[in-house]
């Protein structure tokens, strides 16, 4: 799978993510004690959705473009504040960014010269955010624990090649073992329920004793869009309490105006509240 994200950027998987990302970001800031976030695989920070490669898949339309008149709370409202009626969509990096006080920060990752360029340019000016160019998952041990000993580390590799699932769940072990109480929120596509199902065993065999899936599936595909991605999915280790409970009533709202078939489910893997 050869991964550019320019292309799928405010796709219904961003929709999920984004506001999942919102969500855990708010809770974080709910105590006055500072946090850092890790983004391992950053990419350039914002996306040009009437630009060519945005234009020539759609799939913006189709995802946060269909969103125009939802009104929300909570998460659901700060994401749709930050995200909806742009032509530049926020990645991972800058939504997080508009969320960080000032005893905050980031550090965003990003393996890709060219991108990490971008990345730089999208985040300039901002004191609480530092760049590097770097392996996400070679650089992740590094940088834990964070020096807040509270925070998120989001892993959403570009999945460019089929050990991907492996390098993910090695990543979130590696991550746990230096920083167990860290929040970790990992993306997936969902290809192969089977594979997707593997992935979620591998991360309960990484060490996560708390985990909370989210999956989004669009439904039966069109003829002739086999090469469409349907469906994604969330785990989140650590989830702050309450996440589940929220994301259930966001989705029920956002779901629908994603595709006429669309499904959201959100699940323990391991532990509940």
């Amino acid at each position: 799978m050869n991964y550019r994200h320019a292309f799928h950027a405010g796709n219904f998987a961003d929709v999920v993510k984004h506001l999942a990302l919102v969500g855990i970001l708010l809770h974080l800031r709910r105590k006055d004690a500072p946090f850092a976030v890790i983004d391992t695989h950053a990419g350039r920070g914002a996306y040009d959705l009437a630009g060519e490669e945005a234009v020539r898949t759609g799939e913006a339309a189709n995802g946060i473009g269909r969103l125009a008149g939802l009104e929300g709370e909570g998460a659901l409202a700060a994401y749709l504040g930050l995200a909806r009626g742009r032509d530049l969509y926020p990645g991972s990096p800058l939504i997080a960014c508009a969320l960080l006080r000032p005893q905050d920060r980031l550090v965003a990752i990003e393996k890709h010269p060219e991108e990490a360029v971008r990345l730089k340019a999208a985040l300039a000016g901002i004191g609480q955010a530092r760049v590097e160019e770097a392996d996400g998952y070679r650089r992740l041990a590094a940088l834990l624990p964070p020096r807040e000993r509270r925070g998120l580390v989001l892993i959403d590799p570009p999945f460019e090649d089929a050990a991907e699932f492996a390098a993910e769940a090695g990543a979130l072990r590696a991550g746990l073992k230096r920083f167990a109480t860290g929040i970790y929120l990992l993306w997936f596509p969902i290809k192969s329920p089977a594979e997707a199902n593997a992935f979620a065993g591998e991360v309960l065999q990484a060490g996560a004793k708390k985990a909370l899936r989210i999956d989004i599936d669009l439904g039966a595909k069109a003829p002739g869009e086999k090469e469409r991605l349907a469906a994604a999915g969330l785990i989140v280790v650590n989830p702050p309490f309450g996440l589940a409970q929220e994301m259930r009533a966001q989705l029920a709202a956002v779901a629908p105006l994603l595709s006429d078939g669309a499904r959201a489910e959100v699940r323990w893997l391991a532990g509940e509240e």
